[in-house]
């Protein structure tokens, strides 16, 4: 393996810069509290987080940030594209670093969100929509728990 394709193992999170050119790409101003909750959402891959979670992982990291500010930052990292909002029951909100065409299982007892391969759902047809409207998104949540 060459140094160029060499992972530091003590890396844990993207590189500043590229969170950096993320934000920039789409707009957003790589503000200090923007550009350190975007390394901890997109640094460990494609993930599911609530606010509440995202603030726990900043906190930890020893993060400066409200939840009014993690709220904030969620919202508008959903409102350019960069990251999926996906509602459980209308009380939880989980958002998505993983923004491709894909559904979810929700595990009801670890209060958990989990990607079903795009491949494994399939809709026969969509419902009419009224003028002047089109189909943004289809969101499929199936939930499950452990039997017994």
């Amino acid at each position: 393996m060459t140094s160029a394709h060499a992972v530091e193992p003590h890396l844990n999170g993207c590189p500043w810069h590229d969170v950096n050119e993320m934000l920039q790409s789409v707009g957003l101003r790589p503000t200090r509290q923007r550009m350190a909750l975007g390394w901890l959402l997109f640094g460990k891959g494609d993930r599911h987080l609530t606010a509440e979670m995202l603030y726990e992982e900043a906190s930890q990291a020893k993060v400066p940030v409200s939840l009014a500010t993690v709220y904030n930052t969620l919202n508008q990292l959903t409102e350019v594209g960069l990251l999926r909002q996906v509602s459980v029951d209308g009380t939880k909100t989980y958002f998505d670093t993983n923004v491709s065409a894909h559904q979810h299982f929700y595990l009801e007892n670890n209060h958990e969100l989990i990607d079903i391969p795009d491949q494994h759902v399939a809709l026969r047809s969509t419902p009419e929509v009224p003028e002047g409207y089109e189909i943004a998104r289809i969101d499929v949540v199936v939930r499950i728990r452990k039997k017994g």
